[in-house]
C-alpha cells in the first residue's frame, strides 16, 4: 500500500496514530494501511509518517503483523504499551487521529497516556484519501466481485418451492465461502413475495411460493474487502407486472451507467436513474439514493445521492442499485459494483443482469 498518500490530504501533520481497538471498537482505517490479512490486533497501534509505518501490538499477534513487512513492536500488557507509545512520539509535538473511528473512552485514555501531546482530527483526510482505490485494493474488490458473482449462478438451483429465506441465506454465505470469501461481507437480504418491497429486510421463516419475487442483496468479503451486489428474479413465470416493473429498473440502472465517469456529480447519475422510474407508473417509487462507496467497508462513503454534491473521480468504486418498491406486492432491484473510469465506467460484478425466470 502507498500509505504516504495520506499526507496528500493531511498536511496539518507528519505524524497519525491510528488505534485499533475492541469487537466493537475496530478502525478499519488499521488494516487498510497495515494491509495485514489476517488477526483481530485488538488494542494494537500504527505510527504512520510520510516515510515509514510501524505497528505496535500484542506478542498474540506477532506472527502476523510480521507477515506484513512493517516494523513491528510488540508489547506485553497495557504498562508496556504506555511505554512504547511514549518513546516513539516523544519527539512529536502534533498528532493526527482518526476521531471518526474512536470511541470517548479510548481518547481519553490517550490524553492520559501522552498529556502532552497537541490532537488533530484527521478523519476527513483519512477518509478522502480512502475514496481513491489503489491497483491492489482493486484487484482484491474484483475478486470479491467475481466470487460474488459466481455464487449467484450457483445459488438458482436451489431456488425450490418451500425452501425459507433463512435457508436461502445460509446457502448463499455457504456458496461464497466455498469459492473462496471469508465470509459475507453483510448480513444477506433474502426476500421473497411481497417482503422484497423493503428494501433493508430481514429474512425470516417465510417459505417460497410459485411466481413470486426472490431478490438477493448480497457480497462476498475477501482479504477484508466487500463486494454488494443485488438480483432479482421470479420463481416460476414473471407476470406481465413483474416483467413491466423489472426492465423499468433495469432501463434505469442502464441510464445511470451511461452517466458515470470522472467529473461528473453523482447527483446527475441518481437524476438519471430516478428520471426513468419517475416517467413511468412506478414514480416516487424509488425510495433510496442510487449508490454508494464500497471498499474495506460496504458503504466506504456517500457516492450517488439527490442530495449529495459528490464529483466522481477515476478509481473510486461504487454501487449502482435503482429499484422499485411496492407494498404488499414486492420490489426490484439490480445492483452493481463499478470502476469510475475517465471516459466512463467498468461493471465488475458480472452475473446477469437480465430477468430469470427459475
Amino acid at each position: 500500500m502507498d500509505y504516504d498518500h495520506i499526507f496528500d490530504y493531511a498536511r496539518e501533520v507528519d505524524t497519525i496514530l491510528i488505534l485499533n481497538g475492541g469487537e466493537n471498537e475496530i478502525d478499519k482505517s488499521f488494516f487498510y494501511l497495515s494491509e495485514a490479512s489476517s488477526g483481530i490486533f485488538e488494542g494494537s497501534a500504527l505510527i504512520v509518517k510520510p516515510d515509514s509505518l510501524k505497528m505496535i501490538t500484542t506478542q498474540l499477534e506477532e506472527e502476523s503483523a510480521r507477515s506484513t513487512g512493517l516494523e513491528v513492536r510488540t508489547f506485553n500488557g497495557r504498562t508496556d504499551f504506555t511505554s512504547i507509545l511514549r518513546e516513539e512520539l516523544k519527539d512529536v509535538d502534533t498528532i493526527g487521529l482518526n476521531y471518526s473511528s474512536l470511541t470517548l473512552r479510548q481518547y481519553l485514555e490517550l490524553l492520559k497516556l501522552i498529556p502532552d501531546k497537541r490532537f488533530v482530527d484527521v478523519s476527513g483526510s483519512i477518509q478522502e484519501s480512502r475514496r481513491f482505490k489503489q491497483p491492489e485494493e482493486i484487484k482484491r474488490l474484483r475478486e470479491a466481485t467475481k466470487i460474488t458473482s459466481e455464487a449467484f449462478d450457483a445459488i438458482l438451483p436451489h431456488i425450490k418451492e418451500g425452501i425459507r429465506e433463512t435457508e436461502l441465506a445460509s446457502e448463499l454465505v455457504y456458496q461464497m465461502m466455498k469459492l473462496g470469501a471469508k465470509g459475507p461481507s453483510f448480513d444477506s437480504i433474502i426476500a421473497f413475495g411481497a417482503n422484497s418491497s423493503m428494501p433493508h429486510y430481514s429474512p425470516g421463516p417465510r417459505k417460497l411460493k410459485k411466481n413470486e419475487f426472490v431478490l438477493m442483496d448480497f457480497g462476498a468479503l475477501y482479504e477484508r474487502y466487500c463486494a454488494d451486489m443485488t438480483r432479482t428474479v421470479v420463481f416460476g413465470r414473471a407476470s406481465d407486472e413483474q416483467k413491466e416493473m423489472y426492465q423499468i429498473v433495469r432501463d434505469a440502472q442502464d441510464a445511470a451507467m451511461k452517466v458515470i465517469r470522472e467529473n461528473v456529480n453523482g447527483k446527475d447519475v441518481d437524476k438519471a436513474a430516478r428520471d426513468v422510474i419517475d416517467s413511468s407508473r412506478y414514480k416516487g417509487r424509488f425510495i433510496h439514493s442510487l449508490g454508494h462507496g464500497i471498499g474495506m467497508e460496504v458503504h466506504d462513503h456517500g457516492a450517488l445521492s439527490p442530495s449529495y454534491d459528490f464529483p466522481l473521480k477515476e478509481n473510486m468504486t461504487i454501487t449502482n442499485e435503482p429499484g422499485v418498491y411496492v407494498s404488499k406486492v414486492g420490489g426490484v432491484r439490480i445492483e452493481d459494483d463499478v470502476i469510475v473510469k475517465k471516459d466512463g465506467c467498468e461493471v465488475i460484478t458480472t452475473a446477469s443482469r437480465d430477468l430469470i425466470e427459475v
